[in-house]
């Protein structure tokens, strides 16, 4: 899964990085309160590990805000504040579990684990788009009952293009939530990606499925 950390402490942010990485996920960390918001609502993240006491803002006002603004991603406090009035501060502000510090690395790890587990438990495991299909669990990708051989960052884009079907889809969007870029590369790699993908799901087919939003971005819909 992908994990944002949201922790002031560099020592505690690398601990917290490596133990992650370790159990195979993939992590970003902010240092303040401010940017930890900015990077949470772009969305893209599976779990928010996030320090309560942090500069610039204070984690539970983080919680209350992503709230607010639609962000369901799952929310795991850390905090040397810990006492009974504290926790339910933080569970009433959105916060969907609360672990008090110090802790022991394998209680953090089960405690995220626990969280994209539920997260996850009645997500769809399928997606369709007319006769485009794409199923999550095996990987696999079909038009009209015809395999097709996608490379991982197709499937990705392919699955986030697939979710927001009937939608035009930015550049910008593309970059952040395909690539994990918070920037413009200047590079032509979703032109390349995008034409691609084009010929492998559209190629061969009467009815063409991906289409370009002219000065906006991509638009996948049947």
């Amino acid at each position: 899964m992908r994990v944002l950390v949201v922790e002031d402490d560099a020592d505690m942010a690398e601990s917290v990085r490596a133990s992650l990485i370790a159990d195979d996920h993939e992590v970003e960390v902010a240092n303040d309160g401010e940017a930890g918001q900015a990077m949470a609502l772009t969305g893209g993240f599976d779990v928010i590990v996030l320090d309560r006491m942090l500069p610039k803002k204070l984690g539970v006002a983080i919680v209350r805000d992503l709230r607010e603004h639609g962000v369901s991603t799952p929310v795991l406090i850390l905090s040397a504040l810990h006492d009974e009035d504290h926790r339910v501060e933080g569970l009433n502000a959105g916060a969907n579990d609360y672990l008090g510090k110090p802790f022991s690395t394998r209680e953090l790890l089960a405690r995220v684990r626990a969280l994209w587990h539920g997260r996850n438990r009645d997500v769809q495991t399928r997606l369709q788009v007319g006769d485009l299909e794409m199923d999550l669990l095996g990987r696999t990708v079909k038009r009209g009952g015809k395999k097709l051989d996608l490379q991982p960052r197709e499937f990705r884009l392919l699955e986030y293009l697939m979710r927001n079907a009937g939608q035009t889809v930015t550049r910008k969007m593309l970059l952040e939530n395909v690539w994990d870029y918070h920037f413009d590369p200047q590079t032509n790699v979703i032109d390349v990606h995008i034409s691609r993908l084009r010929s492998k799901i559209d190629r061969d087919f009467a009815q063409s499925l991906l289409h370009t939003v002219r000065g906006s971005g991509y638009r996948l819909e049947a």
